[in-house]
């Protein structure tokens, strides 16, 4: 039997991901002893708060090979989801509207990138056969932006998102661990030089020190991973951000080379790239989740939608229509959004 040559597929592979919508593929090995330290110590100083599954798993998320045996390679793809025409400024200019983190406006991307990773997968095997592999988004114990560093695709910044000289920082990632001996590709030189914008621009400075961020005070971890009361000290500074924070992103200035996404479902819906709180605000449970239906957003239920809401609603200049619209949930069965509302009533 002939044995493959593995140059040419990698080079294949990289064309195949272009083909079905990846901006980039790039390909590692599995040692991650760079990244365990760091890793391990941002563990230790608590920095992930209630993210209790960062600490799950043993070794599997530092050991590719410890969660899919058989694993000596990696492929990682990128694809880019910024929406055209979504203007960032304008809407946080705006306390009367609420801004929702860019890659959450459409569709939710895991399903779509593990699909194109799998039909990636299977062009493969359709090739070379039968071989060992598993896709991944965001979906398992896996450290991917040091593994999308190490394929080459891009340099962990200073706030700690994967930046591409070519494509700025506005992508989401994706991996198939594999047990084909592939060729590896070399990792990028970083290129944020002494530039400290992004630490500069953090509302609540959860960029501690470059390449140290404390999850605990970053905005997208307050309105989507954090479940209970967001702490009163970081509630001014969240202006009207109701699901998640591009600050980082927006002010890093490689993003001037980044390139809006050419894939529909990324696009927005429901209008939400610039949607008025008081109308938000108003949504019934049962609209909540129908219009929230195959988004990220659903995930944080609809609890902490209104009170992610009722933050960005205090924060708002006061007029009749908010202390109206706030008067609405100051019964809610949640105590949850009824702390918050009473905060927003009062602030």
């Amino acid at each position: 039997m002939t044995t493959p040559d593995y140059t040419q597929i990698a080079t294949q592979i990289k064309q195949w991901g272009q083909d079905l919508g990846f901006q980039q593929i790039g390909i590692t090995d599995t040692n991650l002893d760079k990244y365990t330290t760091h890793f391990s110590e941002w563990l230790q100083k608590k920095y992930h708060g209630e993210m209790h599954f960062m600490e799950a798993h043993g070794k599997k998320r530092t050991i590719p090979n410890e969660l899919i045996p058989g694993t000596i390679r990696v492929i990682s793809a990128r694809m880019n989801y910024l929406p055209p025409d979504t203007d960032i400024p304008k809407v946080l200019q705006n306390k009367m509207l609420g801004f929702i983190s860019r890659y959450a406006l459409g569709r939710d991307y895991h399903k779509l990138m593990r699909k194109r990773l799998n039909a990636l997968a299977k062009k493969i095997e359709s090739e070379i056969g039968p071989f060992g592999f598993r896709a991944f988004t965001d979906s398992a114990p896996v450290l991917e932006k040091p593994l999308a560093e190490k394929a080459g695709l891009g340099w962990i910044g200073k706030h700690t998102n994967v930046i591409n000289r070519q494509a700025g920082s506005w992508f989401f990632l994706g991996e198939i661990y594999t047990d084909l001996p592939l060729p590896i590709d070399t990792p990028l030189k970083n290129h944020c030089g002494t530039c400290t914008a992004c630490i500069d621009i953090c509302p609540t400075k959860a960029i501690i020190a470059p390449y140290q961020l404390d999850a605990r005070r970053c905005i997208s971890y307050l309105t989507i991973e954090l479940r209970g009361s967001i702490p009163v000290e970081f509630r001014s500074m969240m202006g009207n951000r109701i699901y998640g924070c591009d600050d980082c992103q927006l002010v890093c200035p490689w993003n001037r080379f980044a390139k809006t996404t050419s894939e529909i479902d990324f696009y927005p819906r429901h209008a939400l790239q610039a949607p008025k709180l008081i109308e938000l605000f108003a949504w019934t449970e049962e609209e909540f989740l129908r219009k929230t239906e195959g988004s990220a957003i659903r995930r944080i239920g609809y609890a902490c939608w209104l009170r992610n809401i009722s933050v960005a609603l205090g924060n708002a200049p006061k007029n009749s229509s908010i202390i109206d619209a706030l008067k609405t949930r100051i019964h809610h069965p949640s105590a949850l959004v009824r702390e918050h509302v009473e905060w927003a009533l009062e602030n």
